[in-house]
């Protein structure tokens, strides 16, 4: 009897120190803000295939937009036993939210991606007070850049077409994701200021917006799911207003996202335009997601910047790969030689994630 206790206690003893992280596999817990966003859910699907292909076991979370029940989350996870965190922050250009996740996780590495945790050189600030994370993500002013030129070069190359009712001015209407997202705030300012310095060097007229009673020049997602519901509901209602027989027809959209640019393409289609018969008005987004890509091969849509899913979940992948191998963040994201990725000449915790032009292969 006294030998089967003995057994009984030693694989109970066993078991604690398996449970108790003996001999504890790499558990990695995956944030997400929402679940909803078009572009990251591609992310979260080559994330998942790069994890899965590299042996690593992950969970996903997903925060519904609400920043306190992110940490909430953040903190059952590291009680949970979570070794590495991987966070796509709620409140995008927040150095006061990163600070706060990184003194919840102590000495638990922490991978920010895609979404900005700070703005103006702050989130430098951020990084450096913290040896244990990284960020990885894109520059958030260059897809608004890039965007902005695009639409500039189009118009030049197609203005009579697009300027529907003669005037000489091209009207425009803006989808905004998101009032504090940084990359929402830039998307918005760069992809009309951009577009206009191309136009005027060609001796054109600047953008006007469609609506001069909107000081804002923008119409924003209130929910800040940068979602095409949100925008078709806006182009529905300026229709009503704003169209052919009045003469004052948006000439142009440009959106934040490529899901912005679904509604609003939905929206011109129940109208008659973007069908392949008829009137096109040109619209923009950003992301070159797949439902974007078949509606530029349809010419419902003009363009869009190719933010690279793909390339973003393998260098998140790889760079916790190395991380749990014992690497530090910096030597981490050193360690990816590959074209797509540049680090921040101010930090060397801070890696981008190249943009760029998308108007069919």
């Amino acid at each position: 009897m006294k030998k089967i206790l003995a057994l009984v206690l030693a694989f109970v003893m066993v078991l604690g120190m398996v449970a108790c992280g003996g001999s504890k596999e790499p558990q990695i817990s995956v944030f997400w803000y929402d679940e909803s966003d078009v572009y990251l859910s591609s992310v979260r699907t080559a994330l998942n295939a790069e994890l899965d292909k590299l042996g690593i076991k992950y969970d996903n979370q997903f925060a519904a937009n609400d920043q306190a029940k992110q940490l909430d989350q953040i903190k059952t996870a590291i009680a949970g036993g979570s070794n590495l965190l991987i966070v796509n922050v709620v409140t995008s250009g927040s150095p006061d939210v990163a600070k706060e996740i990184l003194a919840a996780a102590g000495k638990i590495p922490v991978i920010f991606f895609n979404r900005a945790i700070g703005t103006d050189g702050s989130d430098v600030e951020v990084l450096a007070g913290a040896d244990t994370a990284c960020f990885i993500g894109t520059d958030a002013p260059e897809a608004g850049h890039m965007q902005g030129k695009m639409i500039g070069d189009y118009l030049v190359a197609n203005y009579d077409a697009v300027d529907l009712n003669g005037d000489g001015t091209i009207s425009y209407a803006m989808m905004k994701g998101d009032e504090a997202n940084i990359e929402a705030i830039y998307r918005t300012q760069y992809g009309v200021e951009d577009a206009n310095a191309v136009l005027t060097a060609a001796g054109k007229p600047a953008l006007a917006y469609f609506d001069a009673a909107n000081p804002d020049c923008y119409q924003v997602d209130l929910g800040g799911a940068w979602s095409a519901a949100a925008a078709k509901d806006y182009m529905d209602t300026n229709f009503v207003s704003y169209n052919e027989d009045a003469g004052n027809m948006i000439e142009l959209v440009i959106c934040n996202n490529d899901g912005m640019a679904e509604g609003v393409i939905a929206s011109l289609q129940e109208k008659g335009y973007n069908t392949g018969d008829g009137h096109v008005v040109p619209v923009f987004g950003v992301d070159a997601t797949d439902n974007a890509k078949a509606l530029i091969a349809d010419g419902a849509m003009t363009g869009t910047i190719k933010q690279d899913d793909k390339g973003m979940a393998a260098a998140v992948a790889n760079t916790a790969k190395a991380i749990l191998e014992g690497s530090t963040p910096a030597d981490a994201l050193a360690s990816l030689k590959d074209d797509r990725f540049s680090i921040d000449a101010d930090i060397n915790t801070k890696m981008y994630v190249a943009f760029a032009p998308y108007t069919g292969e």
